[in-house]
């Protein structure tokens, strides 16, 4: 079964790989962590060992995740475009409030940093429309003002 291709912006693979490099750099302190709390005896109630090994799991669980995405990662080029697509900076007019948000894949969301998923509600009711284009976003009046 093939994999879902995840969008990404290049900005957003270079984070990736960031932070892939620091958990792969903190395995050894972790490791460190588990042989200090070993040497304290027994290991079920030793709640240093249980931390660290918890710690463990999760770093390695997360190297995984960002190792998977990476490998089916597609990036999406960012420049003008005609209409909203993925890695678009559009600027909107929500009911009188002017916003602006950069289209990402849903791995990089992040709607407080002003990044919007093409799979989002809002992203969703955008996506293929033009400057200028009138849209009913939930009963609420969105026009595409400019799109980048």
């Amino acid at each position: 079964m093939a994999k879902k291709e995840i969008h990404i912006t290049a900005d957003g693979k270079k984070e990736l790989e960031k932070e892939l490099e620091e958990l792969i750099a903190k395995r050894p302190e972790i490791a460190e962590k588990i042989a200090t709390a070993r040497a304290f005896g027994d290991l079920s109630e030793n709640e240093e060992y249980s931390s660290a090994r918890s710690e463990q799991k999760m770093t390695e669980n997360r190297i995984l995740e960002i190792q998977d995405i990476l490998k089916n990662a597609k990036v999406i080029r960012s420049g003008k475009k005609s209409s909203v697509s993925l890695g678009a900076v559009v600027k909107l007019d929500l009911d009188g409030r002017k916003l602006e948000y950069t289209v990402v894949g849903a791995t990089e969301a992040n709607p407080s940093a002003g990044k919007i998923s093409n799979e989002s509600p809002i992203g969703k009711v955008i996506m293929g429309h033009k400057v200028g284009d009138k849209l009913d976003f939930n009963g609420r009046a969105v026009k595409i003002l400019s799109i980048g």
